[in-house]
């Protein structure tokens, strides 16, 4: 068996389209001595999706993991290790995991603001139309398969949030309305099922998305640049988990400097992200806004969180950072 190489060093940046590609870098799993586990786990893993195929079935990640637990010497030790074979197969055969009978644990994400999510009910199929504009303090939880999913809206664009407290600030006080948009809570780095809902969104409606995420290496590195052009872990399903159309509101380094925001020294871990992410990350090195922002933070050796807007008041995020940074979007960073 011969699968891709699922790795940042094995990836290259397509401009044109928008997201990381995965390059032709493979490795092999034969039947050896040594390897005749690994084989097994795989051709186990690859019937069990079959199974599930066959009979409409899904099985969690988890569920998989326990599953293998009948399979005797076959079987997993940990979590991680079923994932790993997973996410190898998926690779090889260039479908996501979803497809395959597999779905994750994790959640996909909020929703709150001008939008009607067109669904169906499991049972009897009837057509449910939800408006996420009726769910008080609450919000719409992005399921975890968005493919049957239409969406109705007059929003004028998506506001992708890092955190799920400026989210429910946003929420509280309504903001959707007051800027005709459509409100989505990441919950860090957002899930694939997040990540293609708003890709989904962003591709139906026509309308532009802007991510909202601390400004620090991770924020940036790690969450924006996930949600913008994909991972280079997931690289042979990019093409479908990313937001092309993407882009980086804030909070940037000149931000700290413009609003006299609060900050925390930048911790040993953060300083290797950014460096790593100036010498290896394709996109990074593709942007030279994105190199010279990445700078400036190391030089002023300091993050900042969405939170420290509170310094200047609660509502200070919503009555002048957000309308001030909407007025200019041609300054958002790429």
């Amino acid at each position: 068996m011969r699968m891709p190489i699922r790795a940042l060093n094995n990836v290259r940046y397509k401009p044109k389209e928008g997201f990381l590609e995965i390059s032709n870098r493979k490795k092999e799993r034969t039947l050896t001595v040594g390897t005749v586990k690994a084989f097994a786990q795989t051709l186990k893993m690859m019937a069990l999706s079959k199974n599930l195929i066959e009979t409409d079935d899904i099985a969690s990640k988890r569920e998989a993991y326990y599953i293998s637990k009948n399979w005797k010497e076959a079987a997993f030790h940990e979590q991680p290790e079923s994932d790993t074979v997973m996410d190898d197969i998926e690779a090889m055969l260039g479908v996501n995991r979803e497809q395959l009978g597999f779905i994750p644990e994790e959640k996909g994400g909020e929703v709150a603001g001008q939008l009607i999510v067109i669904d169906k009910e499991s049972d009897t199929g009837k057509t449910l139309k939800i408006d996420c504009t009726r769910f008080g303090s609450g919000a719409y939880s992005i399921p975890i398969a968005v493919e049957h999913l239409g969406f109705q809206s007059k929003a004028r664009f998506i506001l992708a949030i890092e955190t799920a407290g400026m989210f429910q600030r946003l929420v509280k006080h309504n903001y959707w309305k007051r800027a005709n948009c459509i409100l989505i809570s990441m919950g860090g780095v957002p899930t694939r099922a997040c990540r293609r809902f708003i890709r989904r969104l962003s591709d139906d409606l026509n309308i532009p998305v802007y991510a909202f995420v601390d400004g620090d290496p991770y924020g940036i590195c790690n969450i924006y640049r996930t949600l913008k052009v994909g991972s280079g872990n997931a690289a042979h399903l990019n093409r479908f988990f990313c937001v092309p159309r993407a882009q980086f509101l804030g909070v940037t380094p000149q931000d700290i400097l413009d609003y006299d925001l609060p900050t925390h020294k930048l911790k040993p871990v953060d300083i290797k992200r950014a460096e790593d992410a100036l010498k290896n990350d394709p996109f990074i090195k593709h942007h030279k806004s994105w190199q010279d922002a990445i700078a400036q933070m190391l030089k002023l050796g300091q993050r900042v969180e969405q939170q420290a807007f509170a310094k200047h008041g609660l509502n200070y995020v919503m009555d002048v950072y957000l309308p001030a940074k909407l007025s200019n979007t041609k300054k958002f960073l790429p």
